[in-house]
């Protein structure tokens, strides 16, 4: 996918973070591990950065999850962050899920949650728990019309019913340690309202309409990139977009910026900065290494950040991460 070339030097990312003198981005270090497991779906959302859906064969083999855990064992992560396509579709889950949460770790999966609907994978519901895995679901909106625009028709109410399903395992609910984190991303080319508010608003609905419970909202900025960015050119939304996160640029989320502090890794074991990154094919650069297999911490966890136009949306209004807005 190629982003449309900047028509000024402002609008290039790296020379804006020049201008405020915050360039070249470096990590941090690493804190978060995330592997992309897999690019097979079984949605296909209009908004989907990785183009994922039910014709992609992408897995990740044993051989790159076993090298994923030995680098995940390293004392400075604290998190491995399991994300796809659905990870659920990959056949060797069930096992990277006992290796992962043998390490003590923080553990997450992203989980569409319909998947869990078929009665082939409702056993991740157990597994999850039994694992004491943080779950992030997406959840687009609370308006039923509106998610089911933007992932298909029918899936807001199956998310609904894996929800409920999931609170009687005792996720989502105080003081269970079951965490369970719902994600929104608006359904158009607009950014997202603030965190909290839309928090209370999501909680008082699914409360009060469906019973159901969470911990937490993440607010997510689409990225132009990926199936949403074939939506923007397609609805002549491409410009006014890019201007949009340009003039919503906020110096105060460069520090807290998901790239400096994560290693986003393929299913076929190459690196990233991020997961937008992967998407566009942009590997780690700066003589670090750039497959998991060649994984060496104190080089990956000094290298400069691969940066573009499309990090724009990372850094636009309270910014936007995997974990939510970055300022409140």
């Amino acid at each position: 996918m190629q982003l449309m070339p900047p028509s000024h030097p402002a609008d290039d990312f790296a020379e804006r973070l020049r201008a405020c003198g915050l360039a070249p981005l470096r990590s941090a270090g690493i804190e978060i591990l995330q592997m992309n497991i897999t690019r097979q779906c079984n949605l296909s959302c209009k908004h989907c950065h990785v183009q994922a859906g039910p014709d992609r064969a992408e897995m990740m083999s044993r051989e790159t999850m076993t090298n994923c855990m030995t680098a995940a064992a390293h004392p400075n992560i604290t998190t491995i962050d399991i994300t796809g396509g659905a990870p659920e579709l990959h056949p060797e889950l069930e096992w990277l899920l006992g290796e992962a949460a043998g390490l003590k770790k923080r553990l997450i999966v992203r989980s569409n949650l319909v998947v869990m609907l078929d009665p082939a994978y409702r056993r991740y519901l157990d597994i999850f728990a039994a694992h004491k895995v943080e779950l992030v679901a997406s959840l687009p909106d609370y308006h039923p019309e509106k998610s089911d625009r933007q992932r298909g028709a029918g899936s807001f109410a199956a998310a609904i019913e894996v929800i409920r399903d999931l609170n009687h395992r005792s996720y989502g609910l105080p003081g269970s340690g079951l965490m369970l984190h719902l994600v929104h991303n608006p359904v158009g080319a607009y950014l997202p309202g603030l965190q909290s508010a839309l928090e209370v608003e999501y909680r008082r609905v699914l409360r009060d309409q469906y019973g159901l419970h969470f911990n937490t909202l993440f607010c997510l900025v689409n990225n132009p990139i990926g199936r949403y960015a074939e939506y923007l050119k397609r609805s002549g939304n491409w410009s006014d977009y890019m201007r949009t996160l340009q003039c919503a640029f906020n110096i105060q989320t460069v520090g807290s910026l998901m790239c400096r502090t994560m290693l986003s890794i393929g299913w076929d074991g190459r690196l990233y900065d991020c997961d937008f990154n992967q998407m566009l094919d942009l590997t780690v650069n700066s003589g670090a290494p750039n497959h998991i297999e060649n994984f060496d911490y104190h080089r990956l966890a000094e290298r400069e950040v691969v940066v573009r136009s499309h990090c724009f949306a990372c850094t636009a209004g309270a910014g936007s991460s995997c974990q939510g807005a970055l300022t409140s």
